[in-house]
């Protein structure tokens, strides 16, 4: 494993243990060059999945895409990073199961915004009014008193 500090190419392991959910292997390392300590993950390989857009293009599915999403709907409200990462691996668990190799984006969307609702609402009503597109206040106010009815609902 690459140093990230000094570039070395060699590392010896010192503790290894897996993540709270178990989806990954935790390890920290040790650089044999420059002595510094990082952290890797190791991960099962999935099947590389793709994006189906609204507009029919196709990309590949990236983590860090939805990732940053999710971080700028939670921006400077009382979310943890523990919290958005652990949405994004119920997000990511979850499409891998749905989809086989294509995954439409609508449905990593109704994910997101899923989870962002039992969450945190402002969050939600963030990523909603990026992810609807309203077109006016009118949808804006429709997408609100749905989210209401729901809550009186619980």
């Amino acid at each position: 494993m690459k140093c990230p500090h000094c570039g070395y190419i060699e590392s010896k392991v010192i503790d290894s243990r897996p993540t709270d959910d178990n989806t990954a292997i935790r390890r920290r390392r040790e650089c044999l060059s420059c002595a510094q300590r990082f952290t890797t993950y190791e991960k099962v390989e999935t099947i590389p999945l793709i994006v189906v857009k609204k507009n029919g293009t196709r990309e590949s599915f990236d983590r860090n895409k939805l990732m940053n999403g999710i971080i700028k709907s939670c921006e400077k409200r009382p979310v943890s990073i523990e919290q958005i990462e652990h949405m994004v691996n119920d997000i990511e668990s979850e499409i891998q199961k749905i989809a086989k190799k294509e995954v439409s984006s609508t449905i990593i969307g109704e994910e997101i915004m899923k989870r962002l609702k039992d969450v945190d609402e402002v969050a939600y009503v963030r990523f909603a009014s990026v992810y609807r597109q309203f077109k006016d206040v009118n949808s804006f106010m429709d997408e609100l008193k749905t989210m209401l009815s729901d809550r009186g609902n619980k």
